[in-house]
């Protein structure tokens, strides 16, 4: 089915009131956030704080970088960690069972621990160094940069849920405490004349940690499914700001109040496309269980108690072929 082009349909919400001392201000935005993540699961920010040129930045190192030989990038082969980091080549990543692989390249990027940390030494699930390119001066920088500032960023719309969700606001700061993070550069080529059949950039698909923040290119080609109108609505890029989405964990500690929603990328503008998702997950042995609060009288939890890292595992599990993190 194809997508309409609707993009009014996502919300659009300041959260610049977020950073100031006015709760009432941080509640009436907490109000914003749960309507959309009760009906929408996505929704559009602005006023979030994150420099303009550090943006820019992030786009001219992912563009440097996919830009290579894939003899050079396949030097960083994420094959060769044991947390997952580093180069992902084309068509590595399967996203919706039983289509064809994504037609995308990308690059992982987590907490960077030496290999001495006791955590790695424990073997902690998705613990370790990263792989960094050794000719690309100024890319290990700048990728620092921005996660330290979309962390600030995601830990502040953690804690304007937990206000949407009638919580204290630091409800959530003890799950965020050490949380597994990843900010992970996409390279989507355009889609080819004569495409397999079902073959995306990215396929059908919800995100498997707490929260998404999304900063893509000019390109366009994000999908969102609208469950009102059975179809597939566009999100395309909006000067100045993020898309944001729920995920899954999100959406199994509200009882499916809040949604994670499903989305695809399909690039057929005959550009090459550029996006850079972060990935809000948790601190691994935190335990998710369903919010007392959002369960209805007579309500029962609808999935079980799950641990992040657990959660984290089977997700890569079902699209890698295997839990390696």
């Amino acid at each position: 089915m194809t997508a309409q082009n609707i993009p009014e349909s996502l919300p659009v919400i300041d959260v610049s009131a977020l950073f100031g001392d006015d709760l009432d201000a941080r509640q009436a935005i907490a109000t914003q956030l749960r309507d959309a993540c009760e009906n929408r699961g996505f929704f559009y920010i602005r006023g979030h704080g994150i420099e303009p040129a550090l943006i820019d930045e992030v786009f001219g190192q992912s563009v440097r970088f996919f830009s290579q030989q894939t003899d050079d990038k396949m030097l960083l082969d994420k094959a060769k960690s044991n947390c997952h980091r580093g180069y992902e080549p084309m068509r590595n990543q399967t996203l919706q069972a039983g289509s064809p692989p994504d037609l995308k390249e990308g690059y992982y990027i987590g907490v960077d621990l030496p290999a001495d940390d006791p955590r790695v030494i424990a073997g902690k699930f998705n613990h370790g160094p990263n792989q960094w390119p050794a000719d690309l001066p100024g890319f290990q920088e700048t990728m620092n940069r921005y996660i330290a500032q979309a962390t600030r960023l995601g830990t502040t719309l953690m804690r304007a849920l937990a206000l949407s969700l009638d919580l204290p606001e630091r409800h959530f700061d003890s799950f965020l405490e050490g949380a597994m993070l990843t900010l992970r550069p996409l390279h989507y080529p355009p889609q080819p004349p004569n495409p397999q059949p079902g073959e995306k950039g990215c396929g059908e698909h919800t995100d498997f940690g707490s929260l998404t923040i999304l900063l893509q290119d000019h390109v366009g080609g994000l999908q969102v499914w609208d469950a009102e109108s059975n179809g597939w609505i566009d999100a395309p890029p909006v000067p100045g700001t993020f898309v944001v989405n729920i995920g899954d964990l999100i959406q199994r500690w509200t009882n499916g109040r809040y949604h994670s929603t499903m989305h695809r990328v399909v690039n057929i503008s005959g550009r090459e496309r550029y996006s850079v998702p972060f990935f809000l997950t948790g601190a691994p042995d935190y335990e998710v269980s369903c919010l007392p609060t959002c369960l209805g009288e007579g309500e029962a939890p609808r999935w079980p108690s799950i641990t992040v890292a657990e959660h984290l595992s089977e997700c890569y599990r079902r699209t890698y072929g295997d839990g390696k993190a």
